[in-house]
């Protein structure tokens, strides 16, 4: 698997992301509930007072999956994503 090396602004390096996300719009709710599952609780209690993941644990999460740090190819992102909700499904219908 391979890993970009990380670009100098966090919101670029994962624009391209998005970008492939939004033709992907089954994804969308998934992606969601992920990206909720990384926000650290009590986020609004700490500047910059946005509901945005803590780099250091983010970038654990990358190095431990993908073996190197930087961000990861989009279509990478898709099927994690993909895999979240078809795990998910399969969580309902075993209830």
């Amino acid at each position: 698997m391979t890993v970009t090396q990380v670009a100098p602004s966090p919101r670029l390096a994962w624009s391209p992301i998005v970008r492939v996300l939004m033709r992907h719009p089954r994804l969308w709710w998934t992606a969601l509930r992920q990206a909720r599952a990384f926000v650290p609780r009590g986020w609004w209690r700490r500047r910059p007072f946005l509901p945005l993941p803590d780099r250091a644990y983010l970038a654990f999460r990358i190095e431990t999956h993908y073996g190197t740090s930087g961000t990861p190819e989009p279509e990478q992102v898709i099927a994690y994503l993909g895999w979240c909700r078809e795990m998910r499904a399969i969580a309902r219908e075993s209830r």
